[in-house]
């Protein structure tokens, strides 16, 4: 199965024949009839494409509401027309046809190839280099001259994918999809982008060409143009490096690199350290650049001044960068501020399109199951000194708790599969109960206290903290490869007797919980050995039976806390794995690392259940959505992703934080998502409508934990600068106007009301604060090392 996009359909049969060399005959034929050129689309063919694919103009970009397409080239002028589909088959097709018949040849397909030329129409000596030859030099050699005798797949790939004048919406260059998992690209596809170049002396001119012409225009203008420079700046310095004019490309460097905005600070750092043709092979910054195109929100006033001048100066060094690798998402209305602009950039391939936060996500809770909650001895028929029953306590009204009643916005309950409550799990859904009764109602007159964790003497290097929801328990990752539990009650931690002991137990007795364990074991904290590297994510199961922990080596571990042994050692992850969490309903499990791709997994599956790949960078953490139906993902390549868990899809991206990402937190409705970062920022995201909704600014190192009290009042914030902040969440949430949304433009306008909202900040004397938690009756609990 080929999961591949885009109106040319011979792509699929390429690919398709890639991953199936010895396809038989009989199927190819009927694959070879589906990858035929478009002229031998039907009517209802051609309508359903007009629908799902947006016209491309020159630009390579997606721009449903404009029917001018910009000219293949930047002389010729602009040519007026519609999304209609013509019959005739382009140069472009052909080239690609030639490509796909001289493929199946070579693999003796020969039946295969006798009927897609009759079908597409091509003479008998098609195939013949001579007559290709000649037959591009009749045209003008649009078809261009494709060798039909040699070359290996990748130089055919590089036809085949290459990038045409007509800008073809195919999905990111380099990168194939094929039976469903994706590749890394290939290195030689790749850098052949870099391989056309101009005169390597006329690169200065030109980029300080289009930086005066920009700096001329009007200002409601100039700061979204100026959006441009970065990422040609980089594929040019690319393009002269790749071509060996090494002087020119650090003359390019020194003259421009100063110019960039600062938040690219660290990329044009390792940028500074590709100076020779031998360093870009296999590097990874090169390859995030190549295989995808930098995303630029504009106007539609603002691109129509842009397409113009680099028609009028015939630019075709600018325009070939800018065709092959950005993609420029044009919107209706006026053009965005400097703030504005600012505030959604700094990602590693600029901003997210906007149809890719259009998907619908149900935000909303499930219904939770019905479970009568028993009286307290205190609320029970005691009489008082009239002989009148006591009044029972009204419980309290929680704001963004777990509603009984169906969420509109709420999946389905049987979307994903979730695992049956056990008469333990409902014991502790009880427990939860009758805790929420009791809690504080938080807010900005009644903020919470602060319970700090200092880990004193942990030369292990503490490197990973969770609390058990019922704050009974926590545990550790260490740098020495250990993990460690706690118990915060005095309740001790005892393991499980012995098989042989277990034997002599009345199984039937009522407390046979109890009796299984060997008060002989008993002790305040407990040691775990198995991994190989340093442990850099923990995470307790909701029924504390169990511990996730994820480490440099590759591997997450699944411990038994009645046992204090690993269970399983899940494989997957090639490189270090930096952060994994259950699920809020259990048995589901995230993990996410160095390889660029979180994975799902279930607790009795050895193999993840789904791969999530398209960060750029490594994940550094991850979050399940309240409803378990979503995970979260924050990376190094400055965005946040949601995943969806039922298809794998990704239905939203956000960007706007400035350095990598290190800190995720749902809201307890699960409408709102918090994050920070090392640029010392908290983000507020609203995921129904996709947008940034606030920016709390305030920490001044990197934050490294966030919580939402339980009831959704509060938002607490942990950093490396040794402080703990709380934030008026409400008011940040209240104060939205949903007609604020402008969905046409993708962006809002950001109140700078940090210290309206900033509740308090708590400072420790020396310790970075790793972790955030909230009891069930509203206490904040803090953790981390004490770092003298």
């Amino acid at each position: 199965m080929i999961a591949l996009t885009g109106k040319n359909q011979s792509y699929v049969l390429v690919l398709y024949g890639l991953c199936f060399p010895l396809i038989h005959v009989a199927h190819a034929q009927f694959i070879l009839k589906m990858a035929a050129v478009q002229g031998g689309m039907g009517d209802a063919d051609i309508k359903t494409d007009i629908k799902t694919e947006p016209s491309a103009d020159g630009f390579g970009n997606n721009n449903a509401n404009d029917g001018r397409v910009l000219s293949a080239s930047p002389g010729s002028s602009s040519s007026t027309g519609s999304n209609k589909q013509t019959a005739a088959v382009t140069p472009e097709d052909q080239q690609t046809l030639l490509a796909v018949l001289q493929f199946l040849k070579k693999n003796k397909l020969s039946e295969s190839v006798e009927i897609l030329r009759r079908e597409a129409g091509l003479p008998e000596n098609s195939l013949d280099p001579k007559a290709n030859e000649s037959a591009g030099a009749g045209s003008g050699g649009a078809a261009g001259i494709v060798d039909l005798e040699g070359g290996d797949a990748s130089s055919l790939l590089s036809r085949v994918t290459g990038s045409s004048s007509a800008g073809a919406q195919a999905p990111t260059k380099g990168t194939f999809i094929c039976g469903g998992k994706k590749d890394q690209p290939d290195v030689s596809v790749v850098l052949s982008a870099y391989s056309q170049q101009g005169d390597p002396t006329l690169y200065k001119v030109y980029y300080r060409d289009l930086k005066k012409f920009i700096e001329t225009v009007l200002d409601c203008h100039r700061a979204e143009l100026s959006q441009v420079f970065y990422p040609l700046f980089v594929h040019m310095y690319l393009e002269l490096v790749y071509n060996n004019h090494e002087s020119e490309a650090k003359a390019f460097f020194e003259k421009f690199s100063g110019d960039q905005e600062c938040y690219y600070e660290e990329d044009l750092r390792i940028l500074s350290g590709l100076t020779k043709k031998e360093h870009m092979r296999g590097n990874e910054t090169l390859l995030d650049f190549r295989t995808s195109k930098f995303v630029l929100r504009i106007s539609r006033d603002s691109y129509q001044l842009l397409k113009r001048h680099l028609q009028e100066r015939q630019n075709n060094q600018i325009w070939n960068i800018i065709q092959e690798h950005l993609y420029i998402d044009i919107f209706d209305g006026m053009p965005r501020s400097k703030s504005q602009i600012d505030a959604m950039s700094g990602s590693l391939a600029g901003e997210a399109k906007r149809e890719a936060n259009k998907t619908k996500v149900y935000y909303g809770l499930l219904k939770e199951p019905e479970i009568e909650l028993p009286l307290d001895d205190e609320d029970e028929e005691a009489e008082n000194e009239e002989g009148k029953p006591k009044k029972k306590k009204p419980k309290k009204d929680s704001v963004g708790s777990k509603s009984k009643k169906q969420d509109p916005n709420a999946p389905s309950q049987n979307r994903i599969p979730l695992p049956e409550l056990k008469d333990s799990d409902k014991l502790d859904k009880i427990m939860y109960m009758k805790e929420a009764t009791k809690r504080i109602r938080l807010g900005p007159d009644n903020l919470p206290s602060v319970c700090f964790y200092t880990f004193l003497n942990a030369y292990q290097g503490l490197t990973a903290v969770d609390l058990t929801d019922d704050s009974s328990l926590i545990a550790g990752g260490f740098a020495d490869s250990t993990v460690r539990v706690w118990s915060v009650t005095p309740k001790k931690l005892r393991k499980v007797k012995s098989a042989a002991d277990l034997n002599l137990i009345d199984k039937e007795s009522d407390d046979v919980l109890e009796r299984i364990m060997d008060e002989k074991t008993a002790s305040e904290s407990k040691i775990m050995y198995g991994h190989s590297g340093p442990v850099y994510g923990i995470s307790f199961s909701p029924d504390r039976n169990y511990l996730l922990s994820s480490s440099e080596d590759g591997t997450v571990r699944l411990w038994s806390l009645l046992t204090f042994t690993c269970l399983v050692a899940y494989k997957g992850h090639n490189y270090p794995v930096w952060d994994t969490q259950f699920s809020p309903y259990g048995y589901y499990f995230v993990s996410g690392g160095h390889d660029r791709v979180a994975r799902l997994w279930a607790t009795d599956h050895y193999q993840p259940l789904r791969i999530f790949s398209g960060h750029l960078a490594d994940i550094t953490c991850t979050r399940f959505h309240p409803n378990s139906n979503y995970v979260a993902t924050g990376s190094s390549d400055r965005t946040i992703r949601l995943w969806d868990v039922l298809s794998g899809n990704c239905v939203r991206i956000f960007t706007g934080h400035k350095g990598p990402i290190h800190s995720l937190a749902f809201s307890p409705n699960g409408k709102f998502l918090a994050s920070g970062a090392t640029d010392g920022r908290v983000l507020l995201w609203d995921i129904g409508h996709g947008l940034m909704v606030g920016e709390l600014k305030g920490h001044t190192d990197t934050i490294y934990s966030l919580r939402f009290s339980r009831d959704g009042e509060i938002l607490a914030s942990g950093s490396m600068d040794n402080t703990v902040r709380l934030w008026d969440a409400m008011k940040a949430f209240d104060d939205l106007e949903t007609d604020d949304f402008t969905a046409a433009t993708g962006h809002i306008h950001l109140q700078d009301n940090s210290q309206e909202l900033l509740l308090g900040t708590y400072t420790t004397k020396s310790t970075p604060v790793i972790h955030l938690h909230f009891t069930r009756r509203n206490l904040l609990l803090a953790a981390g090392a004490f770092n003298p």
